[in-house]
């Protein structure tokens, strides 16, 4: 393992830690050396960093425009390099869509992304390097030009009609006038007509993507038999899974429930060591049940609160918020997995949301990297990607170089926000000390080392300094106090009771922090880590 004097110094962040018969003020003369040693790395999956991919945006090898699975295996050793541990794909299935959650056929891989012999290669290329594989499932729904919905609407009598919801429009007229949304959809038109037919079929999202009827226990076997073969034979570690809240329909929660429950156990019997993460998208209360069929869920609430505190500088009631999260995850089953993030496809990037300001965006990070949980970066987080919606433009090309020199930068779409006079292209910021990429690179690298930070407690300190974001992490004998600075202008925070104990500045994000006696200096949009003896 490279030393952090090696790591850390040599990007402008400093890791310190005291030898145990220095003072305080020793540890603060000697602030500007950078001494400590990375331990081995502690930092496993899925307790890890994963790294959400867009294909179609990410690295384009055979120059048509659109990203491709061959250009994503080009650049393992990037992500290896990162310090990341898994990958997230988004669909990667044939669909009409540029997005491909409609997908047509659950058993290939979509023409412009390359062949299954390219994914299969992907995923043993990943595997060789330590790295885990998880694809979107995209099972709530299928496209409209899937085989199943396309016999259904033909024939009333097929065998695929039950594979979807019907209802007479007579039946639905109150349903129809409730036009209500949800966080993940603002779809206010959910039954549709299908022509030639006298019925309307449910789709929640949108016409173009029918739901499937999970009441009928063949739809339930489809879907058992596509899980695994996507894990037997492909050699996937397991699955995103997309729309998970609404399997069945609002009401029925017990049963989206269940059914996860069921799926689980399926999967488990094909790959004991399954992985799955679910999107539902709702309030803790509505999202903790589904913890007992899913290993891990992602935290929408946290998401959004890390992007208040840093928006607004004040520290408020994160940490407080985050263990009450926690624990009443707990109060569910105690073996699940937190999967925080900033941002993610469907939302605007961290950056934009955060005004295009470097520094409220590097503190975002801290936050994710040193808070409990299993976090996941969507690409281009790492080198300050910006993006609004529509949703297009959260998921514009990746900037591998400056564009008269990047062979492998996508074009399927013409860029409004990921541009290269808005954002460095990774091979500038790799050269660069105080770049986005190298602020991300060692914060992965200082987690994956610290069995605190990977599996520790979680408790608030207080600071009475509203702009400070002050928390414990405790683990494997590795005790932390860690100190976020949110606001543009120098903090102090003074230690006292058993804080005093953290007497060895283990890592600082700036060379001006310092620990002086009981107090510890904190400049503007900084992190500092005092370590317990």
């Amino acid at each position: 393992m490279l030393k952090t004097s090696i790591l850390l110094a040599a990007t402008g962040i400093l890791a310190l830690s005291a030898c145990k018969n220095q003072s305080a003020e020793s540890v603060n003369q000697e602030k500007a050396t950078p001494v400590a040693a990375l331990t081995e790395d502690v930092s496993q999956w899925p307790n890890a960093v994963t790294y959400e991919i867009f294909v179609q945006s990410f690295a384009d090898s055979n120059n048509d425009g659109i990203g491709d699975i061959k250009g994503m295996t080009g650049k393992l050793d990037y992500l290896e390099d990162l310090g990341v541990k898994a990958i997230w794909l988004m669909p990667i299935n044939p669909s009409p869509s540029y997005h491909k959650y409609d997908v047509t056929d659950y058993y290939g891989i979509h023409p412009d992304y390359g062949s299954m012999e390219d994914f299969k290669e992907f995923v043993d290329e990943a595997h060789s390097r330590g790295l885990k594989v998880i694809m979107d499932l995209v099972v709530n729904h299928t496209g409209r030009d899937h085989p199943w919905f396309q016999s259904a609407v033909k024939n009333p009598d097929s065998p695929y009609r039950d594979y979807y919801v019907w209802a007479d429009k007579d039946s639905i007229a109150d349903q129809i006038a409730k036009k209500e949304i949800t966080l993940d959809s603002d779809n206010i038109t959910q039954w549709h007509e299908a022509p030639g037919n006298s019925q309307s079929y449910y789709g929640f999202f949108w016409g173009g993507m029918p739901d499937l009827n999970f009441d009928n226990p063949e739809v339930k076997e489809e879907i058992f038999k596509i899980g695994r073969y996507w894990l037997e034979e492909v050699g996937v570690d397991g699955f995103r899974l997309d729309a998970a809240r609404h399997i069945f329909p609002d009401d029925r929660p017990e049963d989206n429930h269940a059914w996860w429950q069921e799926f689980r156990a399926e999967m488990e019997k094909v790959k004991p060591d399954v992985y799955l993460v679910g999107e539902v998208w709702d309030s803790t209360e509505k999202v903790a049940p589904y913890l007992k069929g899913l290993h891990a869920l992602f935290n929408f609430d946290m998401s959004y609160a890390i992007t208040e505190a840093v928006a607004e500088g004040d520290a408020d009631s994160l940490v407080v918020k985050h263990k009450a999260i926690r624990d009443f995850y707990s109060r569910v089953t105690d073996d699940f997995i937190d999967a925080i993030f900033l941002t993610n496809h469907d939302q605007n990037r961290i950056m934009s949301a955060l005004e295009a300001d470097p520094e409220k965006a590097k503190m975002a990070a801290a936050l994710l990297f040193t808070l409990p949980g299993s976090p996941y970066i969507y690409y281009g987080e790492e080198i300050g990607m910006l993006g609004k919606k529509p949703d297009e433009h959260i998921r514009e090309p990746f900037l591998w170089k400056p564009k008269k020199e990047d062979a492998l930068r996508a074009s399927w779409i013409e860029p409004t926000y990921s541009t290269d006079t808005s954002v460095q292209a990774l091979s500038v910021q790799k050269n660069n000390p105080e770049s986005m990429y190298n602020h991300y690179k060692n914060l992965i690298a200082l987690r994956n080392s610290s069995p605190a930070l990977t599996f520790g407690s979680l408790e608030e300190a207080h600071t009475k300094v509203p702009e400070l974001v002050a928390f414990r992490r405790m683990s494997q004998g590795e005790d932390l106090l860690i100190l976020h600075n949110l606001s543009g202008e120098a903090k102090q925070f003074s230690l006292s009771g058993p804080d005093l104990e953290y007497d060895q500045l283990f890592f600082t994000s700036e060379a001006d922090a310092s620990r002086e006696m009981d107090k510890v200096s904190l400049p503007k949009y900084s992190t500092v880590i005092l370590k317990k003896d």
